[in-house]
């Protein structure tokens, strides 16, 4: 009887085996088919979605991202994202800061120093290179000592003395020796009185690289201000970079207040907010919900302005969130500035790098397929996907791109099982079913029966 019952349940696995294979994923069931084309050397490819592909995703984690080969068939991936572990790494840690002092009319050369460092490169003293007299020497800049942090440099913080208010324009550069500078951008803090109210920005971004040092020069030298002070917020794990949206148009129903609907649920660390007019200068709120039927929650406020100084304009355009999953976000305007104009503002906004790795087997071209509300994730670990895998070995992948003028174009979605009938699938539920009424016919008239007699 046992032997029996064994072979009647392999039969049923069999058929579930069959059942499975024949209810594989096809290409056909998603909305969005993108080809990709494919470079340097496999079988491992990697690809950067592009934020306009990734709307198209039904599901917010992308568990309905596929790569199919030219014969229909799916192929192993994994996805490299942002994760929460990667924000849990940022330390943000006080540095020492040294002035650095040049002549009067030495506006258009950097500060000459000396400096006297420990053994493990931390200033002690810095000094400028020549003997300046009182009242010939103007203060230019800071020199912040960076040497004892070992990751990557995300952003710095900085506070001053109340007798320079305003806004603080300064460039920045990076140094590991104190002899060969690179640059690293530009960067702006502010503190305004406004109707009664202190406003101010104290934090700058920066691009996720390591130096021991970093040099700020103010583009005025007679407007930088004493440093009370200066923090620098580091990673462990440098992230991926940012990636914008398309423009996105608004709605307005009250005065000051402004909504915007996301394409899709996602994950928002940055917005910039189109100001169109000189001049304009706006206290604003940041709020986000993932739908209409919950409370809004603030995500972030700031100072919004584009000032016109001299011939050029000064703009800070972006508000910095911490990345919360948001479909609809609502900006609210502190009006006593003057708004934002008569229009509504359109934004852009922000999300990490989403990188995809696939597995190239069989035959080309390959195509990445979303837009599948209904299928589970089906991506590996990256360890899993490539066994010998490191962070080095990302960049040596072979890279795929979307191909260039194709344009993402959601089709029609699927009706409910209506574009025709899978007789195949029906049939294999049907010898499914048959064999577990066998099964239990046959346990049924086993235990009915009598024992035999010795």
């Amino acid at each position: 009887m046992s032997q029996k019952l064994n072979l009647c349940w392999l039969g049923v696995v069999a058929m579930g085996m069959a059942l499975s294979a024949g209810a594989q994923e096809k290409l056909a069931d998603f909305t969005t088919q993108v080809p990709l084309s494919v470079s340097g050397e496999g079988p491992w490819y990697r690809l950067e979605l592009p934020l306009t592909v990734q709307l198209n995703a039904r599901q917010t984690d992308l568990s309905d991202v596929r790569v199919f080969n030219a014969n229909g068939e799916p192929q192993a991936y994994a996805l490299a994202r942002a994760t929460p572990q990667a924000e849990d790494g940022r330390t943000l840690t006080d540095v020492k800061w040294f002035p650095l002092y040049n002549s009067v009319d030495a506006t258009e050369h950097a500060p000459s120093v000396r400096v006297q460092s420990t053994a493990n490169g931390a200033l002690v003293e810095v000094q400028p290179s020549t003997q300046l007299e009182a009242g010939e020497e103007a203060l230019r800049g800071w020199l912040l000592d960076a040497s004892a942090i070992k990751a990557p440099l995300q952003q710095l913080v900085l506070d001053w003395t109340s007798e320079r208010d305003g806004f603080q324009r300064f460039t920045i550069e990076a140094s590991d020796d104190l002899q060969h500078w690179q640059s690293w951008g530009e960067g702006q803090v502010a503190r305004l009185t406004f109707a009664d109210e202190r406003v101010e920005q104290h934090e700058v971004a920066l691009p996720g690289q390591s130096a021991r040092y970093l040099r700020l020069l103010w583009e005025a030298p007679q407007l930088a201000p004493t440093l009370t002070s200066a923090q620098l917020q580091s990673s462990r794990s440098l992230p991926l970079p940012l990636v914008w949206s398309q423009a996105l148009a608004g709605t307005s129903v009250k005065a000051g207040e402004y909504t915007w609907q996301l394409p899709m649920s996602v994950s928002v660390e940055r917005v910039q907010v189109e100001l169109s007019q000189a001049n304009s200068l706006a206290p604003v709120t940041l709020s986000g919900r993932r739908d209409g039927s919950l409370p809004w929650q603030p995500l972030s406020n700031g100072l919004l302005y584009r000032l016109t100084q001299g011939s050029q304009d000064v703009v800070q355009d972006q508000l910095q969130l911490s990345g919360q999953t948001v479909q609809q976000l609502k900006l609210t305007v502190d009006e006593r500035g003057g708004g934002l104009g008569a229009q509504v503002p359109v934004i852009k906004f922000a999300v990490r790098a989403t990188h995809l790795v696939f597995l190239a087997r069989g035959p080309g071209p390959y195509t990445l397929a979303l837009g599948n509300s209904t299928v589970k994730a089906a991506n590996l670990p990256l360890s899993t996907l490539i066994p010998d895998f490191n962070a080095a070995k990302l960049a040596t992948l072979g890279k795929a791109a979307v191909d260039a003028g194709v344009v993402v174009t959601p089709s029609a979605t699927p009706g409910p099982a209506v574009v025709g009938t899978d007789w195949k699938k029906f049939g294999l539920w049907a010898v499914l079913l048959l064999s577990v009424l066998f099964l239990a016919a046959m346990a049924f008239s086993l235990l009915r029966k009598p024992p035999v007699k010795p």
